[in-house]
Formats: structure tokens, C-alpha cells, sequence
């Protein structure tokens, strides 16, 4: 995957454990920090919930600032919206894509 290579593999996988535990990406992006934790109840506001639950949330911190620096793909938010958003979302869809290739054992595409 652009922005992964062995050392932050390693610490996702070492981090993350069994990938079964999780039932959906959403899941594991949640766990990963890489979303929003707040509870809402009848379209209300209730609370923040478990912010800090979750440990491998900096490595795809890492993935994302270098999959914005050496894939050209990987940078076509950064253009249109903040830089601090587009890292965010950038790496949300890291953890989606990571979530999918454990799940189905299949290797990445690429490795920078």
C-alpha cells in the first residue's frame, strides 16, 4: 500500500492483534482513532465516548504523510481542502483498505 512499508506493517499488525475481533472497516477505523467517537441519541449530542481507545492511530498518521509525499493520488484532497483534513481523511482510508487486506489475506498493492 502507498505509505506502508515494512516497519509501520509490522506495527500495525503487531498493534492491531486478531483482525476477526472486528466486524466491519468502520470498526476498525474507530478502533485506529482515525474517526470521530461520540454517541448521539435522538439526534442529540450525549457525549465524546472512548477518545482514547485504540493505539495504532499514529502509524497511519505516518502512512498518510508518506503516501502525500511520494504517491501522486494520494494528494489530490490536499490540493482542494486543508492539509491537516486531507491527512486525516487520508489516513481513515488506510485503516479501510488495511481492515480489508487482513480480513481477506490478501497482500498489498505496493510498497513505498
Amino acid at each position: 500500500m502507498p505509505g506502508i512499508g515494512q516497519t509501520l506493517a509490522t506495527v500495525i499488525l503487531l498493534e492491531t492483534g486478531t483482525i476477526e475481533r472486528f466486524g466491519s472497516a468502520g470498526n476498525f477505523a474507530s478502533y485506529a482513532r482515525c474517526v470521530d467517537s461520540q454517541y448521539t441519541s435522538n439526534g442529540k449530542k450525549n457525549g465524546k465516548g472512548n477518545t482514547k481507545n485504540g493505539n495504532p492511530s499514529w502509524a497511519f498518521i505516518e502512512a498518510a504523510n508518506f503516501a502525500l509525499r511520494y504517491c501522486d493520488q494520494a494528494d489530490r484532497k490536499k490540493v482542494r481542502s486543508n492539509p491537516v483534513l486531507a491527512r486525516k481523511a487520508l489516513a481513515h482510508k488506510l485503516a479501510r483498505a488495511c481492515f480489508h487486506i487482513l480480513k481477506e489475506h490478501k497482500p498489498g498493492a505496493q510498497t513505498v
